[in-house]
């Protein structure tokens, strides 16, 4: 019996014993088919990671140029530091490196310290965008302490850098520090600009040290596509001078402005002024707006405000924003008129001064009323009434019909982001919602809004022969090599007027800036054809904007420009007071820049300034009768026998009356004066008052007749210059520049 007992106990053991096998082998085997088959990609990769070290070579974006390929935007190599925290086993090598690490780099030390406590990491990144001269450092320090081989580690990254800082600033945009285009255009054109990262994948051995470069496989990154923009950058610095300086003449909240090739569409020039450096976007360079924020209470406040005006000044205005266009848009009613035939620029009207429409009363800028005119005289004199019977003639269908031609309905189609879009029945009315009322104020540039790219685009169509061209700014992509993978092809949408109307509205812009509101806009030389425009701001009104779109030269129009002046608090809102100077000055610039000849009339040339010739090695007696017998003031300093030098020097533009110092003895010292006040006067008067204090002006502006005053002067008042130097002084009319 205990024999049959010893022998169950046994078999019973023996059988567990099988059974714990099976159940061992089983799970040995279902493990290796698990980590074989079902968990293999996974224990792959883990071992991979332990094997071998992948770094991600980033790869440079692609470079902006302007049309002349001029570099507005490029990458550059630069580092990330990092450490491998599970490496640093004793608080003193914490400390060390953390001290090190953020002396060379400029960061806080506790931040680093406590990145360097994270030790079941083995990548923690302590900087990006490291700088060649500094990652040098970071290669010494590795070198010079014990240990920090393993710790700390470089790899490649890149940097944007933007050589002229806040040049187009609103066009342009920036990348975050991820490389990833935020803004402008190197948030709409990323796709193009972002190449495609390399990576270097490295051997470990068992204590995880990267081994040999011959254990060492190389992808190179491959660089992102070029952009060649139609800007160019001489212009652009043209527009950008003048809006700065007029946003601080007129105390505006902003100024922005547009040039466009008449007949491509290609944007040479696009600005928003304020704006921001597009090497450090997120600083607000707003003065003012800082202060503000700065007032407020509550952290809480100030960081949304902060919030607010970075987008505020980031935002591209001339693409993004509505405005009501004001009187400008009185050539696109001109335009429809005479191609409907429901009027001709030689049509006499009677302005009264007022239109009733229904139970509204609309006015013209001058109450009391033109009295008898011809069409395109109205124009000149931006009469409302006039501009309100034509729309009625041609009726709500009709007007809509050209309203929607010149492309007030749909965006332009540029290629920057965020373009304003067009909302039936809100930001405009649709033919059938055109009622009287509505169609009276539509007529003369009310109770819609459109964009200034909308505007400038439709007045190009003028300036082109009646030929709505699509605006652009990328001309080009170019890969590394510099071959071209893009060009961008002039785009017609279509005939809006016949060419011969296009020539009667250019005429009778002409007409408007040689003797109507726009007259500020005139240049010596050049014939030019524009309007101006005044609108409040919806919706409080509280506030206007001034606008002026033109274009140069009338007679073979190459160039468009808009210019608009949002909340001037100084002095004059009109139009025609703060926009048309400012589209003079771009349109003098770029015109000479051009290499387009002036033709100047008879009375121009009259009124023209002289060269100073070179007196220069001739007897001082001699060189004074000279000077005196073309009309120069001369003043002698010295008492040598022969001219050792002169002010202005050979060849310098002045008035024919201007001021010419010869110096007579290497040892005189060269003569001072002081700039008078140039502000508030006619020519004659500042001319006169500059002579009298030694120095000389060279005129800028509208200067016909006898209303012109002056309003800037390059020069202030006060400073110490050499005798006959020259000041820029601007002039402009304020007599009969309502609109």
């Amino acid at each position: 019996m205990a024999n049959k007992s010893r022998k169950m106990l046994q078999n019973r053991a023996m059988v567990a014993m099988v059974l714990v096998c099976v159940f061992g082998f089983g799970l040995g085997i279902f493990g290796l088919v698990r980590a074989g088959l079902v968990k293999g990609e996974y224990y792959k990769q883990k071992a991979e990671s332990q094997q071998l070290s992948d770094t991600t070579v980033s790869a440079q974006r692609g470079t902006i140029y302007d049309r002349n390929m001029n570099v507005i935007a490029q990458s550059a190599d630069v580092w990330k530091v990092y450490i491998n925290p599970s490496k640093i086993t004793k608080d003193e090598v914490r400390q060390n490196v953390a001290k090190v690490l953020s002396e060379i780099l400029g960061l806080e030390y506790d931040s680093v310290y406590e990145k360097c406590g994270k030790s079941k990491y083995n990548y923690v990144l302590i900087k990006s965008q490291v700088e060649y001269d500094k990652k040098t450092e970071i290669t010494e320090a590795v070198k010079n302490n014990k240990g920090f081989s393993q710790i700390v580690g470089i790899e490649s990254d890149v940097k944007r850098y933007y050589p002229y800082s806040n040049f187009a600033s609103t066009v342009i945009g920036f990348t975050g520090t991820d490389d990833v285009g935020r803004s402008g255009l190197e948030y709409f054109y990323d796709d193009v600009l972002t190449g495609t990262p390399g990576r270097v994948v490295t051997a470990k051995n068992a204590r995880q040290i990267k081994m040999s470069s011959s254990y060492e496989s190389y992808y190179e990154a491959l660089q992102g596509g070029n952009l060649v923009l139609t800007i160019d950058q001489v212009i652009q610095y043209y527009l950008d001078s003048a809006l700065e300086h007029a946003v601080v003449d007129f105390n505006a909240t902003y100024g922005y402005g547009i040039v466009m090739d008449v007949e491509t569409g290609a944007i040479l020039a696009m600005s928003t002024k304020l704006d921001y450096d597009c090497n450090n976007p997120y600083t607000v360079a707003n003065q003012s707006v800082l202060d503000k924020i700065e007032e407020l209470e509550t952290d809480e406040e100030k960081n949304n405000a902060l919030i607010n005006a970075r987008y505020s000044q980031w935002r591209n205005r001339t693409v993004s924003d509505g405005y009501e266009p004001g009187s400008v848009f009185k050539c696109v009613t001109a335009a429809a008129g005479i191609e409907e035939g429901v009027v001709t620029p030689a049509e006499m009207f009677n302005c009264r001064g007022y239109y009733k429409v229904q139970d509204r009363m609309y006015h013209c800028s001058h109450r009391e009323g033109h009295g008898v005119e011809d069409f395109t005289t109205s124009l000149a004199n931006s009469c409302n009434p006039i501009y309100i019977e034509v729309a009625q003639r041609l009726g709500a269908k009709t007007f809509f019909k050209y309203f929607e031609a010149f492309g007030f309905t749909e965006k332009t189609g540029i290629d920057l982001p965020a373009e304003y879009s067009p909302t039936a029945n809100v930001t405009y009315y649709t033919g059938d919602r055109l009622g009287a009322v509505e169609l009276a104020s539509t007529s003369f540039g009310q109770s819609f809004q459109v964009s200034p790219i909308q505007v400038v685009t439709a007045i190009n169509a003028i300036a082109n022969g009646g030929k709505l061209v699509e605006p652009y700014i990328v001309a080009a992509s170019l890969d590394e090599n510099g071959n071209k993978t893009m060009e961008t092809q002039t785009t017609v949408k279509r005939q809006v007027v016949s060419e011969d109307t296009a020539k009667q509205v250019s005429y009778m812009m002409e007409e408007t800036v040689r003797r109507g509101t726009a007259k500020n806009a005139y240049v010596a030389g050049y014939r030019v054809a524009g309007k101006t425009g005044t609108s409040e701001k919806l919706p409080e009104r509280r506030y206007y904007i001034g606008s002026f779109c033109g274009f140069a030269p009338a007679n073979n129009p190459k160039i468009t420009v808009l210019i608009a002046i949002d909340e001037p608090k100084s002095g004059s809102y009109y139009g025609g007071t703060v926009a048309a100077p400012v589209g003079a000055e771009v349109i003098s610039q770029t015109m000479a820049y051009l290499n387009i000849e002036p033709q100047y009339t008879d009375s121009e040339l009259a009124n023209l300034d002289v060269t100073t010739p070179n007196v220069v090695g001739h007897a001082s007696s001699s060189a004074k009768a000279d000077l005196e017998a073309k009309g120069f003031t001369v003043r002698t300093v010295g008492s040598g026998s022969k001219v050792v030098s002169q002010n202005p020097a050979s060849g310098q533009v002045i008035p024919k009356n201007g001021v010419v110092v010869i110096y007579t003895d290497e040892k005189a010292k060269t003569t001072k004066v002081q700039v008078p006040n140039l502000l508030g006067m006619t020519v004659a008067e500042a001319n006169r008052v500059a002579i009298a204090n030694g120095i000389n002006i060279k005129i800028s502006g509208y200067t016909s007749g006898s209303t012109n005053n002056s309003y800037r002067q390059s020069i202030t008042e006060g400073t110490e210059v050499s005798a006959g130097s020259i000041v820029t002084v601007s002039f402009k009319s304020s007599v009969d520049v309502a609109d």
